[in-house]
């Protein structure tokens, strides 16, 4: 990003601080040529000026003396803030504001935005380049951390939801995304992939915004799911000094603190830092449960020129609680059964279980401009996360007599303990190359990746379940006809083989500390394994007239070690030429229309599962192909306030891994065919007035099975995975003449249609409309600001997704959180 900087003439004098004058000067860009319409607001606690440069000058009158922090914003430009100092010399002088394109100096985010809306202008994830959105051939839904703040989102789930088409499926971090579940462990962060799983929420802290890039985009980003990409930007310095302290206190006692540190560490303003740090501790709804979170994460940003930027940055994450495995209904008839028969807070497990994780990052980038034509950027990331898992969680069937037949009341039960460690590297370096071939402007791109993630020896798993044998051993599932071989057991007058794992009693359910000691488990050590992709890829960017034309190619190379470094090593090897074709049309100022087509390539490793399998001497998973065609339109209208995404897409997917749903067997995997997901989405962005902010989306999808083992679901709806989903948040601030001028109040609905959960198609999760609520008092002398955010207002039971009668996952009720934030 480059700097912005004031030209102006200062000298000493002595003038009367009351005295008022005009302040006057011009915007120009990197060119020198003059900027039409930029917004200049200049303000401290007492005045506030705003203007804009029409024909790219502009006159601030009646400007009185002071110190004031002037912030410049123009379509298409980085935004710039600073301090000046508006004494009498300084208004008697033109005012000359530099401002550049977004990604002049850097193709990676290296330097913080000043900007504060909820849209974003440009994405360097989506293409690697800074590049306006506009321009990209295809869907980009951002949430900023605008909205994440006036929403209150705190953890990813509540952030992610808001994106059109992204559909939460359970408590854990996965989303449906244009109708295609996550397949893809683990997050991008900055354009890089990491490698865990998020049974709990991540806290959103540290974020600047969230990009959910839709469809496989794969051309740049490795292996990816083809619904669609999250990709988590995390704030970075900026140089304008800043510091915030954030409190709340909620509902299902809630307490949560921030910091978000920020500024220049010497006089240049060459080197920048930033900290955010968060924690987080709550109970819940649901019974049993808690968690609490922390994330530290501290960055430098080094720009000794215009010409070369340096970021590196850590994110430290601990996370401590336990996994919600959903509600349970017992007793349950296909197609009659009501889902309140059993309350939303009801939980099976322990008091004891718990889940921890931890997640180390470091990552640093570096970009710097050889030429005015020629610049290099290459990034590095170090990621180790450690898994230590204790739980109780049911076995997905009922309880058993003694003549096999099911006891309703009786959930089965298992328990499992894991612990393991994962280290991951990625690398990423390309070169950009700006040049021209008769009328055509070229933006090319070429470079080289690599994501090496190695599971280390020593991981384990230890699992009870089953039925208790006479010798001492245990049976995967009850066979009536060798009763003799079973230990039985009376229960309420039933007699049934007893459990390895005491079962969990729906009617009468008692929460109390198990002892481990007491079970029979199977133990197995979790393969050591080296997953490894890497590329070569190409991607030019050609503008000519109005026409904006992407062309990308990849060549992937995957391969999977499993028993990494042992005498039985089992070696899986893949490569792929992946193409990505799209061209954006600038049909007037206002409305530009593209359409694209990407192809997807994920390879499905032998260690794809966390739990320990079965692993066949060779490939146990053909690789997740899957094909994308979408056209659409991105447009700003009455005078760029609103911004409009549409787009209409198909997306094919093949080889799809699936949870067999098998009893006796939890964890044995199995692949589906081919699936098809055609849809509508649209985005609604902007300012309907100064004071009127909405973000609003909607998603129309029709996901089908096209093939599968199981002949009857050919043609059927795919899971968790509603026709229609919608989500729209206002928030309108009263008027300087108005008596409520500090006060602005926020508004908004979520609805989503019903589903077919992922195990069981005899009912169905019913649809929902919720609405949220929030008053926010921010008054304009003074650092303290209040916020009281009401989700759920007319608490409305609802649930989330659902994998069968025993694993449904309700939403919260009524809940309210109290903020309040500092700045000084």
């Amino acid at each position: 990003m480059k700097y912005l900087y004031i030209t102006a003439a200062l000298a000493a004098a002595s003038v009367k601080v009351c005295a008022q004058e005009t302040l006057s000067g011009e915007v120009i860009g990197e060119h020198r040529q003059r900027l039409k319409n930029a917004r200049i607001i200049i303000k401290n606690n007492e005045n506030r000026y705003e203007t804009t440069s029409g024909d790219g000058n502009f006159s601030i009158p009646d400007v009185r003396k002071g110190t004031y922090e002037i912030s410049v914003n123009a379509e298409s430009y980085d935004a710039y803030t600073e301090q000046i100092e508006a004494d009498s010399t300084f208004l008697t002088k033109k005012l000359v504001i530099h401002l550049y394109k977004v990604g002049t100096i850097q193709e990676v985010e290296i330097l913080g935005r000043a900007a504060k809306k909820y849209q974003s202008d440009y994405s360097f994830s989506a293409t690697k380049i800074g590049v306006q959105n506009k321009d990209i051939p295809f869907s980009i839904s951002t949430v900023s951390k605008e909205l994440i703040k006036d929403r209150q989102a705190f953890q990813l789930g509540d952030a992610v939801k808001m994106a059109s088409s992204v559909t939460p499926v359970s408590y854990y971090n996965q989303f449906s995304i244009r109708g295609i579940a996550q397949n893809e462990e683990g997050t991008i962060i900055n354009g890089m992939r990491t490698r865990q799983y998020y049974f709990m929420q991540p806290i959103t802290t540290n974020l600047e915004k969230i990009e959910v890039i839709k469809g496989p985009a794969s051309a740049v980003l490795s292996s990816v799911d083809p619904g669609g990409s999250i990709v988590l930007v995390t704030k970075k310095p900026l140089k304008t000094p800043s510091r915030e302290v954030t409190m709340s206190a909620g509902s299902f006692s809630a307490i949560r603190s921030s910091l978000d540190f920020t500024g220049p560490l010497n006089k240049e303003k060459t080197l920048l830092y930033r900290l955010n740090a968060g924690y987080a501790q709550a109970q819940s709804f649901r019974d049993i449960q808690s968690q609490k979170s922390l994330l530290v994460s501290p960055s430098i940003s080094y720009i000794p020129n215009d010409r070369t930027a340096i970021n590196v940055e850590m994110i430290y994450s601990d996370l401590n609680g336990k996994i919600d495995r959903g509600q349970p209904i017992f007793g349950a008839v296909d197609g009659m059964t009501d889902l309140r028969s059993t309350p939303i807070s009801f939980n099976l497990g322990a008091i004891n279980d718990y889940f921890k994780s931890k997640e180390l990052i470091i990552m640093s980038n570096f970009t710097h401009r050889i030429t005015d034509k020629i610049s290099i950027n290459a990034s590095y990331m170090k990621q180790t996360w450690k898994e230590d898992l204790q739980e109780h969680r049911t076995t997905n069937a009922f309880a058993v007599d003694a003549n096999n037949k099911p006891i309703p009341t009786l959930a089965g039960m298992q328990m499992v303990q894991r612990n393991q460690f994962w280290n991951t590297d990625n690398f990423n370096a390309y070169l950009v190359f700006n040049m021209k071939s008769g009328p055509i402007e070229h933006k090319i791109l070429a470079g080289y990746d690599l994501i090496s993630t190695h599971k280390y020896k020593g991981g384990a798993q230890n699992t009870a379940r089953g039925y208790l044998l006479t010798n001492g051993k245990t049976a995967s599932s009850y066979n009536p006809q060798n009763a003799a071989d079973y230990q039985m057991v009376t229960v309420n007058g039933i007699t049934m083989p007893k459990p390895n794992v005491e079962h969990f009693n729906l009617a009468n359910p008692v929460y109390s500390i198990k002892n481990p000691e007491e079970y029979v488990f199977s133990k197995a050590a979790l393969p050591p394994a080296l997953i490894r992709s890497h590329g070569i890829y190409i991607q030019d960017q050609m503008k000519w007239n109005r026409f904006n034309l992407f062309l990308s190619l990849r060549q992937e190379w995957f391969q999977d070690i499993t028993r990494y470094k042992e005498n039985n090593e089992i070696v899986v090897k893949d490569s792929k030429l992946i193409p990505r074709i799209g061209l954006t049309y600038n049909v007037n100022e206002k409305i530009n229309v593209y359409a694209s087509y990407i192809e997807g390539f994920q390879p499905q490793s032998n260690t794809a599962s966390l739990a320990p399998v079965v692993i066949p001497e060779g490939r146990a998973f053909e690789p997740l192909k899957s094909q994308s065609k979408e056209v659409g339109m991105k447009a700003d209208f009455f005078n760029k306030k609103i911004h409009v995404d549409v787009a209409f897409y198909e997306i094919r997917q093949q080889n799809i891994l699936l949870n067999a749903n098998d009893p006796a067997e939890p964890d044995r995997l199995v692949t589906r065919g081919q699936e098809r997901s055609r849809g509508f989405e649209m985005d609604v962005i902007g300012n309907i007035s100064q004071a009127w902010q909405v973000f609003a989306s909607y998603g129309y999808n029709d996901a089908r099975i096209i093939d599968d083992i199981n002949p009857a679901l050919i043609g059927a709806r795919k899971q968790n995975t509603p026709f229609h989903s919608a989500n729209i948040w206002q928030k309108y601030s009263f008027g300087e003449t108005s008596f409520l001028k500090d006060i602005a109040v926020g508004l908004g609905v979520q609805y989503s249609g019903n589903k077919v959960p992922m195990y069981n198609r005899s009912f169905l999760v019913p649809g929902y409309t919720i609405f949220d609520a929030a008053v926010y008092y921010s008054p304009k002398q003074g650092p303290v600001s209040i916020s009281l955010n009401i989700n759920n207002l007319f608490n409305t039971t609802y649930w989330l997704g659902a994998q069968n009668y025993l694993r449904l996952f309700p939403g919260a009720p009524r809940n309210a959180v109290l903020t309040a934030v500092y700045k000084f």
